[in-house]
């Protein structure tokens, strides 16, 4: 189909358009919640979490838009092949379901249902009103999804630019009659020391950083589709849109702590970001606010259901071709509506470890595949860095599951190994043995380099 696709240079209304779909695949269920919530963990401390948050929530995925188009990738897989095709694979399956149908896009239809719809229906009618919501919503989700080259224009110039629209009407009224003056609400303990790191962590919940690696390929074949099938001119495209794109979101998500901050004069901590927004705008808008934020969240949670739902297809169709791509995406839409039936808390407490453990790798191949010319995309680097990097992750999976788990006689033990790990108290004890892997792994390849060299300089003289 792509050799069939007219080669053309892009106008600016190409580039708002492709920007605004990365923009909503990106945009999602986590997005609006997450930064609501560390709004209000934040409270008078909200700058300095927001400042973390913005790292791993904006600054990552631009990253890892950019790893894709600097080893000019189409998708997670050939961001780590260089660690052999078996990681390859491995790391992709691992990827996309957790920000597919195990954790990521189940919790589209979660949110949308318990933040957009759930007050208009009785406690004993909700797991029945998710049951049809959720099939509803992953039934359109497939609709809209199953041809790959009209996905840009469903999403960029139609379900994003309402989604926009309704949330500066939401931050207009908000912030033109504030619940109080963040600076001056109160943070919780943890927030009170300790900000910047933890809104560092709160960051990983969006899954992002993931889902830039997995959106890759959904990217790169809408970028095709408009005409650029060159690899360095798609690069280029795609660098260009997802900056605009990412710094966009990054100014929402401010808005959005703050939001969450100044929501402190006038309610408690909530449970979680959707419980805040649904408050929120109760309080300005009473039930025509209510019907706003129905549609508000049910059309950013499509959008990006959208995208993951058919990258998760366009991938394992790609890999795993016994299968068709409509197959694989029925099978994930299938899949992704019997796990949000488990209920949008379950969900968060069991895909909180999982991005413990595959944040840290993911940023490491973020940051090696941006870095790679430098090395020439050697093996011996990565897997320097990715070993290193794996070992203190799997620490950090297993103090972050529930208590069944990580208060056992195993996850005692291994929080104890942990401690001894810098920057363990944190969450961050991965990042000094990454380091001390990229300069073990940097001078076994300059060692490589050498020896090559060498050889090389020997052979002449040896005829």
């Amino acid at each position: 189909m792509l050799n069939r696709v007219q080669k053309r240079n892009l106008t600016k209304r190409d580039y708002v358009t492709l920007s605004s779909m990365i923009f909503a695949l990106f945009f999602g269920a986590g997005n609006l919640i997450f930064p609501l919530h560390l709004g209000q963990l934040a409270g008078g401390h909200w700058g300095i979490a927001a400042a973390g948050f913005l790292i791993t929530a904006v600054l990552l995925p631009l990253l890892s838009v950019l790893a894709v188009c600097v080893t000019k990738s189409k998708g997670v897989y050939d961001i780590g092949k260089p660690l052999g095709a078996t990681f390859a694979v491995v790391f992709m399956v691992l990827i996309h379901f957790t920000i597919g149908p195990f954790f990521g896009t189940p919790r589209t239809a979660t949110v949308s249902f318990t933040v957009g719809l759930a007050p208009f229906f009785p406690a004993k009618y909700q797991s029945l009103a998710l049951l049809l919501f959720s099939a509803a919503f992953f039934g359109l989700a497939y609709y809209l999804s199953v041809e790959q080259s009209k996905i840009m224009a469903r999403v960029g110039k139609l379900l994003n630019p309402l989604f926009l629209l309704l949330l500066v009407a939401i931050f207009a009224v908000a912030f033109s009659s504030p619940l109080a003056h963040a600076g001056s609400t109160s943070a919780t303990a943890a927030y009170q020391t300790a900000g910047f790191t933890n809104g560092f962590l709160q960051g990983y919940n969006t899954m992002d950083a993931l889902a830039g690696l997995a959106l890759g390929v959904t990217i790169v074949t809408a970028v095709n589709f408009m005409g650029q099938t060159d690899p360095n001119k798609a690069a280029w495209v795609t660098a260009r849109a997802g900056f605009f794109s990412m710094a966009f979101e990054g100014l929402i998500y401010v808005l959005l702590i703050l939001l969450g901050a100044q929501s402190l004069g006038q309610f408690k901590l909530s449970d979680n970001g959707g419980v805040a927004f649904d408050q929120i705008v109760n309080h300005y808008m009473g039930s025509v606010g209510q019907a706003i934020l129905a549609v508000l969240i049910i059309t950013t949670c499509l959008t990006t259901a959208i995208g993951l739902v058919a990258a998760f297809a366009q991938d394992f169709h790609k890999h795993f071709g016994f299968l068709s791509y409509k197959a694989w995406l029925r099978i994930t839409c299938l899949a992704s509506f019997l796990t949000a039936n488990v209920g949008l808390n379950q969900i968060i407490a069991w895909s909180t470890p999982v991005l413990m453990f595959l944040y840290p790798l993911a940023m490491a191949l973020i940051f090696l595949s941006i870095l790679s010319p430098l090395f020439h995309k050697s093996s011996v680097v990565y897997v320097w860095v990715v070993v290193f990097t794996v070992v203190p992750a799997v620490f950090d999976m297993v103090a972050a599951f529930p208590a069944v788990v990580s208060q056992s006689t195993f996850g005692q033990a291994m929080a104890h190994v942990q401690s001894f790990l810098p920057l363990a108290s944190s969450g961050m004890d991965w990042l000094v043995p990454a380091l001390v892997g990229a300069v073990f792994g940097t001078a076994h390849y300059l060692l490589l380099q050498r020896a090559k060299a060498s050889t090389g300089m020997e052979a002449p003289m040896k005829r």
